[in-house]
C-alpha cells in the first residue's frame, strides 16, 4: 500500500466516524493543496462522494477508510502529517505539511526547485525582518539565476550588500554549478525601503 500521507490512528478513526455520518455509500476523503509551491498554499481536506473522485487522484487505502491524494499535491505533502488530539470539547484534527509552500528538493532536482527551496526556506526568513523578500525571476542559459528583490529589499540601499554577502554567497556555496546571481529589480522606487 502506498502511504503519500501519514494519517495517525486517532485521525483515521475520527475521519472514519465523520464518513460515517454523512450517510453516502462509498464516501472517501479527498487531500489536495491550494496553490502548492506558493506562500498561499493551503492543505484542504474534504469529503469525496464516489461520483467526484478525480480520475488522476492517487488512492490510499487504508483499514477504515480510503483517502484519494491530488497527483499534482504528491511532492509537497511529503512528510505531512493529519493527527487527531482529543480533548474536552471533543477534540482536534490537524493537518501539518511542513513542503506545502515549497517541495523538499534534492541534488538531482531542477535548479531552479533548488534555488526556490534555498530561497524560500533560508533566504527570506532572513530578509524578513527587514519586511523583505527575494523571488526568481528565471535561470539564464548561462546558468545565472536572476532575482527580483520586494518589500522592504526594493530600494534599499543595503540591497547590494545583501544580495553579494547573502543571497548570492548561500546560493553558490550550495548549487555548485550556478555561475551568478544578478538582481532584476529597479531600486530607483524607493517607496518601501527598509534603509533609504
Amino acid at each position: 500500500m502506498t502511504q503519500y500521507i501519514e494519517i495517525t490512528p486517532s485521525a483515521e478513526e475520527y475521519l472514519a466516524e465523520l464518513l460515517e455520518k454523512q450517510n453516502v455509500e462509498g464516501m472517501a476523503v479527498r487531500i489536495f493543496i491550494t496553490q502548492p509551491g506558493t506562500k498561499y498554499a493551503e492543505t484542504c481536506l474534504a469529503y469525496c462522494r464516489p461520483d467526484e473522485i478525480n480520475p488522476t487522484d492517487e488512492l490510499q487505502a487504508m483499514e477504515k477508510l480510503r483517502v484519494y491524494v491530488d497527483v499534482t499535491s504528491i511532492a509537497y505533502l511529503e512528510e505531512a502529517i493529519i493527527d487527531f488530539a482529543k480533548d474536552r470539547m471533543g477534540g482536534q484534527l490537524t493537518i501539518k505539511a511542513p513542503n506545502a509552500k515549497m517541495p523538499k528538493v534534492n541534488a538531482d532536482s531542477p535548479i531552479d526547485e533548488r534555488v526556490n527551496y534555498l530561497l524560500y526556506t533560508e533566504i527570506n526568513p532572513g530578509l524578513a525582518s527587514h519586511g523583505g523578500e527575494v523571488s526568481l525571476v528565471e535561470i539564464t542559459d548561462e546558468l545565472v539565476a536572476i532575482l527580483r528583490f520586494g518589500g522592504g529589499c526594493q530600494g534599499c540601499s543595503a540591497v547590494e550588500m545583501t544580495l553579494k554577502d547573502g543571497v548570492e554567497s548561500t546560493l553558490l556555496a550550495k548549487i555548485p554549478e550556478l555561475k551568478g546571481v544578478l538582481d532584476e529589480t529597479d531600486h530607483s522606487v524607493t517607496d518601501n525601503a527598509y534603509f533609504k
